[in-house]
């Protein structure tokens, strides 16, 4: 699929355009917008997916037949979330920055909604034992390396990697919906994406407020403009599946 070959270059762009010393105090509750900041679930920010009450929407959608590739999509975005929480954890131990606790949190909630989506469709769980940096897929076990080692190796590029996997997972995100016809499967990534939007702000504030700046890599200049000038999205579920932001 196309998220695994975006997946495989992220490595090679996690060298690139860097960021000036950013300062280990301090989370963001706002990006440039005035946003009245997240609401926390457990540790983190359940920033886009807002538990019981997307569950309760799923359970009055009807059951839609699956082709392969939005099977795979699910699949693999289990696990891509799983990826961004495990590597946010590690950031967090090693920098202590409190963006990357409250995104792990997040991620997590984000994992738990594609789980309800595989369990609803009786499709095997790719997460069989939730162990921290293991996967099924290859492709991310080896990304996950790379994504700690890069981001243990200074704060300056512990931020550029969290920017860079919300950035992926928005285009990720953008293409499983455009290719998905299913309402409850593109309802649950509406909201996904909903959170990656978020956390780019909060990853780019970051940046920012030390007097760097990230230049998308996935996205369009375009997107990512409207999405850093906009404020943090609060509030309830998306329920429209071709809510448009």
């Amino acid at each position: 699929m196309k998220k695994i070959i975006k997946l495989g270059a992220l490595a090679a762009v996690l060298f690139l355009a860097g960021f000036v010393a950013l300062s280990a105090e301090g989370q963001p509750e706002q990006g440039r917008g005035n946003g009245s900041g997240t609401k926390r679930q457990g540790q983190g920010q359940a920033q886009g997916v807002q538990g019981e009450g997307l569950y309760r929407l799923l359970e009055e959608l009807p059951l839609q037949e699956l082709d392969e590739s939005e099977v795979e999509g699910l699949l693999l975005m289990r696990e891509e979330e799983k990826l961004a929480r495990d590597v946010y954890t590690v950031l967090y131990e090693k920098w202590n920055l409190n963006v990357f606790r409250n995104i792990a949190g997040s991620e997590e909630t984000h994992m738990d909604a594609v789980g309800a989506l595989l369990e609803r469709y009786s499709i095997d769980d790719p997460v069989r034992e939730d162990i921290p940096g293991e996967f099924s897929n290859s492709a991310l076990a080896l990304l996950y390396e790379e994504l700690v080692e890069q981001g243990s190796s200074s704060l300056t590029e512990a931020i550029l990697v969290g920017a860079t996997i919300e950035d992926l997972d928005i285009s990720d995100l953008l293409d499983l919906i455009a290719s998905s016809d299913n309402d409850d499967i593109k309802i649950v990534y509406q909201n996904l994406l909903k959170g990656s939007r978020n956390h780019l702000r909060s990853f780019v504030y970051q940046s920012e407020k030390n007097g760097g700046e990230y230049t998308p890599r996935y996205i369009s200049d375009q997107l990512y403009a409207k999405i850093i000038g906009s404020e943090k999205e609060t509030g309830s579920q998306i329920t429209d599946p071709n809510f448009s932001f």
